[in-house]
């Protein structure tokens, strides 16, 4: 799974933003989320990762149209463990937004309310775990985590659902 390992290699790297506390900081913060909301495991997995895929789409469209530097740029501004409504504005869009609510709504069974509410978490925690590769002494310099979110060879197999439950266990969550 090329997008744990390129987290766990931020992890141990100390040049690097990636640390255990920042991976239990997100965890702990989707748990809360599905606590609040009364989400199985199940479905709060297929939130982070369909969001995760939306927010995929949009950092490529950013990369293809300004450069790897407007999509490091994102990820430094708008990654975080708490809710943020400008992020999932400035990262997906009025359309795209529209999007990923009726696509989790058919997907999960939750009302658009309820769907609409939880993505002002979800965004900027999915930015917050592709910023664990970001350099400490230069966020901007390439993100190896960004990077194999983004996949450069294409072969679409990231999905940050299940990197992020990879990351659960190897933290004992």
């Amino acid at each position: 799974m090329g997008l744990f390992d390129a987290v766990l290699s931020a992890v141990s790297n100390p040049g690097q933003q990636g640390s255990p506390d920042q991976l239990g900081a997100i965890l702990s913060t989707v748990q809360q989320l599905s606590s609040n909301h009364g989400t199985d495991a199940g479905t709060t997995q297929t939130l982070v990762s369909v969001v995760g895929g939306y927010v995929r789409s949009a950092l490529q469209q950013q990369q293809a149209t300004a450069g790897t530097e407007q999509a490091q740029a994102t990820v430094n501004q708008y990654g975080g463990t708490s809710p943020n409504a400008q992020a999932v504005e400035a990262v997906l869009g009025p359309v795209m937004q529209q999007q990923v609510v009726q696509d989790l709504v058919q997907r999960t069974g939750l009302d658009p309310q309820t769907v609409q509410s939880m993505l002002p978490t979800l965004v900027p925690l999915a930015l917050n775990f592709l910023q664990s590769g970001a350099h400490t002494d230069n966020p901007q310099a390439g993100n190896p985590v960004l990077n194999a979110f983004l996949d450069g060879d294409r072969d679409g197999d990231i999905d940050l659902g299940d990197a992020m439950s990879v990351a659960g266990k190897f933290l004992s969550r």
